[in-house]
């Protein structure tokens, strides 16, 4: 019987969008040349390329091959170790995609702008490594898990601040089995890096041990995108997969406890979005966007007294050194949801990030005396002072 005579046309399948494109071995895009979506797909997510057979006849078909037999036949990268060089058709469908087609994935509840959305699009589709900065519960690790839901790529979360053994958890561990003896389990952050256009999530790199940055530093290197499993001379190495994009979160400054000085060389391996600071008026249309059943002046009341404790933690007068975050915002909003009064959300949710420290002259009371502003209820005005002098402390 004779043989299919095979070809050396080889294709690549990458996914733009909700869209699978194929790329012969140049980089070029050649459309779906006559493959159905089910196999494109099926390549796309196996991680296989696809290579095309000549039949009996004349008759063309296409066969799931290990996408090394592509990589053998593309181009070297260049020498900046960005992707290889792209025809402008598949550029213009990328550039179209990042400036139109993403607008439309960014979730209503994520308050982030146009301009760092869409250039977070671009950082994934790019598979460079996206630093996520700003202050707690701004929105770094929604952006994060959001960029994941509309791109549909597979993701991994990895918290390094709660990370005990870096090792263990970014290579893995030596045990002993009474069958199988002494075995090496590979970690499953090896899993992770070793899945095409996986987003991996590197949570709280800030607080991450400086073990874990050693280990990190050849694997976001986009000049080298490997691991190395042991530190001995020619021990073996797990190369990243294509596609791979790395996002990493991160408290920035002095008022976060826990947190290391990052090393220069691992923030140069990094784009960086800083999440904004939402003001009032931004909070509020999150809050109404998340909890429309609640009455707009109590989510108001809410977004105001957040906005205050950041436009006063900021300031030079020292009465409040920590502020409401959007995530503590949220959360009280979703207990007015739930019937607690304002005050009663604002005592659970806000006031226990706040100093009990000198008494009336405290944190807490001024917190207190803030919300006070926006409750109806005057017998929670009682509880405030325990007698009239020490309401006269109180200043603003």
């Amino acid at each position: 019987m004779k043989k299919d005579k095979v070809t050396e046309q080889i294709f690549k399948v990458v996914k733009v969008g909700s869209h699978f494109k194929m790329l012969n071995a140049a980089g070029t895009n050649v459309g779906s040349m006559g493959v159905n979506t089910g196999t494109r797909k099926k390549a796309h997510d196996s991680g296989k390329a696809l290579r095309q057979v000549v039949g009996k006849g004349g008759k063309i078909s296409y066969r799931l091959v290990d996408m090394n037999e592509y990589s053998k036949l593309v181009a070297p990268l260049k020498s900046n170790a960005e992707t290889n060089i792209e025809n402008p058709k598949s550029h213009q469908e990328i550039t179209e995609f990042i400036h139109n087609e993403s607008v439309k994935l960014k979730p209503e509840s994520l308050v982030m702008t146009e301009l760092k959305w869409k250039y977070l699009i671009r950082s994934a589709v790019r598979a460079k490594n996206i630093m996520m900065t700003g202050p707690a519960g701004c929105g770094k690790t929604m952006a994060a898990k959001a960029l994941v839901t509309g791109l549909n790529r597979p993701d991994f979360y990895f918290n390094l601040g709660a990370t005990q053994d870096a090792r263990a958890t970014l290579i893995g561990n030596t045990h002993f089995d009474s069958k199988k003896g002494t075995f090496f389990a590979e970690s499953a952050f090896v899993k992770a890096i070793t899945t095409e256009n996986a987003v991996i999530l590197l949570d709280e790199l800030s607080r991450a041990h400086p073990d874990a940055w050693n280990i990190l530093m050849t694997v976001l290197d986009q000049g080298q995108r490997y691991l190395r499993l042991d530190e001995a001379e020619g021990s073996p190495i797990v190369k990243v997969a294509e596609g791979v994009t790395f996002i990493a979160t991160a408290n920035i400054g002095t008022e976060y406890t826990s947190t290391r000085v990052l090393d220069r060389a691992i923030l140069d391996r990094f784009v960086t979005i800083e999440m904004d600071v939402l003001n009032a008026e931004q909070e509020l249309g999150l809050l109404k966007y998340m909890f429309p059943e609640v009455s707009e002046e109590d989510l108001n009341a809410v977004a105001e007294i957040a906005h205050h404790t950041r436009e006063v933690s900021r300031a030079d007068v020292g009465k409040l050194s920590n502020m409401v975050s959007t995530r503590a915002s949220v959360e009280t909003a979703g207990l007015l949801y739930d019937g607690f009064s304002l005050f009663e959300a604002c005592e659970i949710s806000m006031f226990p990030f706040f100093s009990t420290d000198g008494g009336a002259d405290s944190e807490r009371t001024y917190m207190k005396q803030l919300v006070q502003k926006y409750v109806k209820d005057t017998k929670v005005e009682e509880q405030l002072f325990s007698t009239p002098e020490d309401e006269e402390k109180i200043t603003w």
